[in-house]
């Protein structure tokens, strides 16, 4: 199912001998668009370092509770590999930290999730980390950084990025939320990642291909539309491009 980003913030994070926080921010792909990591708020549990959890660790989300089962113990974590708050996720410590668990790496394989479409949920320990391929470099970056970067179409600005679509089972970022602003007031409208034609981080700008005339008349995000498939489809109809869920189980990086 998907759930916007922002509706994620505040979820408890319940591990198999308690809660250990609550979820402050998502860390994300920037090259395939996908979640991998949820930012934990430890409450001061862990004080001094940034908590990540790797959407391996997780299980299915409630909603009526807003609480997600992690499969770890309070003690697997506590003893993790440590991120310093004030430093970036860097290559070495997502190798310490998938060796440390046994997870495979996302970067190892044709897929989302390395030799998966989706995240295999698995015990801790289960075995080597499968390496990842020569030269690859974590491209990582925070759901609440991104929110609020300007959103350009070819022939001019369409708004800003006000939230993400996430998939809770493969956990890709489906949609960018744009809020059209002054342009259109009151309006948002959906954005999918495929169509993003370039990001200048330096300017905090993300360009589309899509005329401003097309997102003017495209179907708008409302409570009452939001993300069914039946909205979904209208959407990629009036764009003229095929629904993600027709390359559900694509390599990573395949073009729609």
């Amino acid at each position: 199912m998907l759930i916007k980003s922002k509706d994620l913030q505040g979820y408890k994070l319940n591990s198999l001998d308690g809660e250990i926080g609550s979820v402050q921010e998502l860390y994300f792909d920037d090259r395939h668009w996908v979640v991998r990591y949820l930012v934990a708020d430890t409450g001061g549990w862990l004080p001094g370092r940034q908590v990540l959890i790797s959407p391996h660790a997780l299980g299915a989300l409630d909603r009526d509770r807003r609480h997600i089962a992690v499969g770890l113990t309070k003690q697997a974590i506590e003893g993790s590999p440590g991120l310093d708050s004030a430093k970036p996720v860097s290559r070495r410590f997502e190798l310490d930290y998938h060796g440390y668990y046994g997870w495979p790496m996302y970067s190892a394989g044709p897929f989302l999730w390395g030799a998966t479409p989706i995240p295999v949920h698995d015990s801790v320990g289960s075995g080597e980390p499968t390496k990842p391929a020569g030269g690859w470099d974590p491209h990582l970056r925070s759901s609440l950084a991104v929110i609020g970067y300007h959103v350009e179409a070819t022939d001019g600005e369409i708004g800003s990025v006000a939230d993400f679509i996430v998939d809770d089972q493969s956990w890709a970022i489906r949609y960018l939320v744009v809020d059209t602003g002054h342009w259109l007031p009151g309006k948002k409208v959906l954005v999918s990642p495929h169509w993003i034609d370039a990001i200048r981080w330096g300017d905090s700008q993300v360009s589309v291909n899509l005329l401003r005339d097309s997102v003017r008349s495209s179907p708008e995000l409302t409570d009452a539309a939001m993300l069914t498939r039946e909205y979904e489809s209208k959407l990629y109809r009036h764009y003229d491009r095929e629904g993600y869920w027709v390359y559900e189980a694509a390599p990573a990086g395949r073009a729609i």
